[in-house]
């Protein structure tokens, strides 16, 4: 199902598979946009995608990315990461919280996408 036009304040809040806050936007076939956010000093459950790539946008506060084969990456707005398929990551927000604009590539299947993996964050 396509969503074509969306407002953040009225998409409804969702909970992704990795804990975060989601708020669904646009969506086509082919790639779709959400809202994430972490509450501050909040971090979440360690995942990688099966089939999906993400592209992410810090829009507000600051935190850091984990990615498997990269390390970790400070977060803060202006800042862009690509998250591949199949690449374990983990993320976190600072004491502001944390939120970022994705996009996912193709369109986000659901939450079986999604595959835990056992990771304590680690400075």
């Amino acid at each position: 199902m396509q969503t074509l036009t969306a407002e953040l304040g009225e998409a409804p809040v969702e909970v992704a598979p990795d804990g975060s806050r989601v708020r669904p936007l646009v969506r086509l076939d082919e790639a779709s946009m959400a809202h994430f956010e972490l509450a501050p000093d909040e971090t979440s459950t360690a995942i990688r995608h099966r089939r999906v790539r993400e592209l992410w946008f810090v829009v507000s506060g600051s935190g850091a990315i984990w990615r498997e084969g990269i390390g970790v990456t400070g977060l803060e707005p202006g800042i862009a990461v690509a998250i591949d398929r199949g690449v374990s990551f983990q993320f976190r927000a600072g004491d502001e919280g944390l939120g970022i604009v994705g996009t996912t590539v193709p369109a986000w299947p659901g939450d079986d996408e999604a595959e835990q993996i056992e990771r304590e964050w680690a400075d």
